[in-house]
């Protein structure tokens, strides 16, 4: 080998090795299967949403989705898995509002704003206060009053998460005290409601929208900004008497802290994308979700708010975090 091609030899070396690594970082995403984490028990919203996703991203994108159901702890556990992760977004989650809560709630393995890129909000789904048919309150002014004039004797059923917290925040809005009845869920709580061994409750609009219907409940109030399309003669608790009023349930996919802009640019538009097929639409509404989609700036400026919002609510209930 001449001394020519000895000095090249290395510079040859170099480039090639430059020239595979460019065409690594410009290698199709996803490479290899992408893992969606549930960290909730089958058959609920986020785990039907999140294998409605999975089923139309794997052709698109050319690999298995596979969806996992990950439990425990309020869905710290599974959340984890991903915070752990590498950032490739080939490990995503599916959350719900319980994960801006437990941040509230519950000293954590992870920072909820910090070690997580937040993708996209998928659907939101409000919230009902609702009541027995033969409660004395038939609106929120009227529910209001009675909060103020008997602090702490009027009772709301809680099942936790935002369900709880929405009635805390109610009450403090509201200037006086509830106090809270645990129940395990809705199914529990809901035959109690109607025969007012309980005052009222704060529920998701799936949850109660047949007793309401069929006259076992009365709702008062909904707490969306909008009125739903579904109860449109139902006011919203912001137009009631307490305006910025606003909780509800939701889904969002999140992923790793530190994922490339282009991936999560991916994941996210590729996701909204699906939220614009009618039957994809029509399966969530069906649920009582609202379709949302959202880049991932706006889906990770909603979840610091969420944050935000349910970390006053526990300080002001003097709720001790465990």
């Amino acid at each position: 080998m001449t001394r020519r091609a000895a000095l090249a030899a290395p510079l040859a070396l170099a480039a090639l090795s430059s020239a595979r690594a460019q065409a690594q970082t410009q290698a199709p995403w996803p490479s290899a299967s992408v893992r969606i984490i549930v960290p909730y028990s089958p058959g609920g919203a986020s785990d039907i949403a999140a294998r409605l996703l999975g089923e139309r991203l794997t052709p698109l994108w050319g690999q298995s989705v596979v969806v996992e159901n990950r439990t425990g702890a309020n869905g710290i556990i599974g959340t984890d898995v991903v915070a752990k992760s590498a950032p490739d977004g080939l490990n995503l989650a599916f959350v719900s509002v319980n994960h801006a809560v437990n941040a509230a709630l519950y000293t954590t393995p992870f920072d909820t704003l910090k070690d997580f890129s937040v993708l996209s909000l998928i659907y939101s789904v409000p919230l009902v206060l609702v009541a027995a048919a033969d409660f004395p309150a038939n609106t929120v002014s009227e529910l209001m009053a009675m909060v103020k004039a008997k602090p702490g004797e009027i009772t709301f059923a809680g099942t936790g998460g935002a369900v709880h917290l929405a009635a805390e925040m109610f009450a403090h809005r509201a200037g006086g005290q509830m106090t809270q009845v645990p129940y395990r869920g809705s199914t529990a709580a809901h035959p109690d409601l109607m025969a007012r061994r309980v005052d009222v409750m704060f529920d998701t609009l799936p949850a109660v929208l047949g007793h309401v219907q069929g006259g076992k409940l009365k709702a008062i109030a909904i707490t969306s900004a909008e009125r739903s399309a579904v109860l449109p003669n139902l006011p919203t608790i912001a137009e009631s008497g307490l305006p910025g009023f606003e909780a509800a349930t939701w889904g969002a996919i999140i992923g790793p802290a530190r994922l490339p802009p282009a991936i999560a640019t991916k994941i996210s538009t590729d996701a909204n994308a699906q939220l614009q097929v009618p039957a994809m639409r029509e399966r969530l509404v069906s649920l009582g979700a609202t379709p949302v989609g959202t880049t991932p700036e706006t889906a990770q400026t909603f979840v610091r708010d969420e944050v935000a919002k349910w970390q006053a609510v526990v300080t002001q209930a003097g709720i001790q975090k465990q």
